[in-house]
């Protein structure tokens, strides 16, 4: 598929936003550059070294048209979802994903994102998420796309409240493996549904 574009505000001139597939050509250095501890402090922290590099092939495998090469990964999070670097201007700006999860006994998607530092505050993060959505929506398969952000983590949640998702209160989920934190359930509809 085609990158998405759109336009996230600035005072100036107004950025031209993408969503690039994920890929090998800069995504790795990406998730190192997201992993530092400013920007995992509502994640529970920083992942290793090996953790990030098994993300990234995570990230490949479920952008990987052909889908999984074994049948026993088709359980996994493989080739359900997208996962997308955020370029601004043509420079990398973070990323966001959509995948799938099974949440109150629904099938959803999911989302969540990061934004390097010297983009933050633009807009950046709002418009990919609301990008992010047009491509759920173009996947089919769920009425519904939820993000999860900390209860405490203020941009996240104004992220959310700007691309557009309603807020149904909050719940705690598990991320990483191992970590429960209060979090709040956004959700945005994807169909008429």
């Amino acid at each position: 598929m085609a990158a998405t574009a759109a336009t996230a505000a600035t005072p100036n001139r107004p950025p031209a936003l993408h969503l690039e597939p994920w890929s090998d050509e800069g995504g790795l250095a990406l998730l190192l550059r997201l992993n530092a501890p400013e920007m995992t402090e509502h994640l529970g922290g920083p992942e290793t070294h090996e953790k990030v590099k098994d993300r990234h092939c995570r990230y490949l495998r479920l952008n990987d048209p052909a889908g999984p090469s074994d049948p026993a990964d088709l359980d996994n999070l493989d080739n359900k979802g997208r996962m997308f670097r955020i370029t601004v201007d043509g420079r990398t700006a973070g990323s966001i994903g959509f995948w799938e999860t099974t949440w109150q006994g629904e099938p959803v998607w999911e989302t969540g994102w990061g934004v390097l530092p010297e983009f933050q505050g633009m807009g950046v993060a709002a418009a990919a998420a609301r990008l992010v959505a047009e491509e759920a929506r173009a996947a089919g398969r769920h009425t519904h796309l939820h993000a999860f952000p900390a209860t405490g983590h203020g941009a996240s949640n104004a992220v959310c409240r700007k691309a557009g998702f309603t807020l149904r209160g909050e719940a705690t989920i598990e991320y990483p493996k191992g970590n429960w934190h209060a979090c709040n359930d956004w959700r945005l509809a994807l169909s008429g549904g």
